[in-house]
């Protein structure tokens, strides 16, 4: 093979791999755990960690978003299967949420909120 088709084949097998980087589903940012839009991530306390549970329906879902994965999951991050069959994303094995009254990056609404709900720190 000349230098040339080498090195085509070689950027293209880089290209290839390129897409199947795995991200983490969620960072740090401010010094709590927030998603890909930057709001802020919250744990609940009546969840029992690496359960496989979200002990968190119906109404409690509505003001308590469980988080839906994305891509691949690994390391701190796992995926739970709901009660409606829905998939969840889980930190250190407990099930991961949004506060529906957080309306922008930065907010921490829910944060202790009937000493329960937990920022992710």
């Amino acid at each position: 093979m000349n230098r040339i088709a080498k090195f085509l084949v070689a950027a293209l097998l880089a290209l290839a791999f390129a897409g199947c980087a795995s991200y983490p589903p969620a960072k740090m940012a401010g010094g709590v755990l927030v998603d890909s839009a930057g709001m802020t991530l919250y744990t609940f306390d009546k969840d029992t960690a690496n359960s496989g549970k979200s002990t968190c329906n119906g109404p409690c879902a509505a003001l308590w978003p469980p988080v839906a994965p994305s891509g691949n999951v690994s390391g701190d991050y796992s995926v739970i299967t709901r009660d409606d069959g829905g998939k969840q994303l889980a930190y250190k094995g407990k099930p991961v949420y949004l506060f529906a009254k957080d309306q922008k990056e930065g907010d921490k609404l829910g944060d202790n909120v009937k000493d329960v709900w937990h920022v992710i720190k």
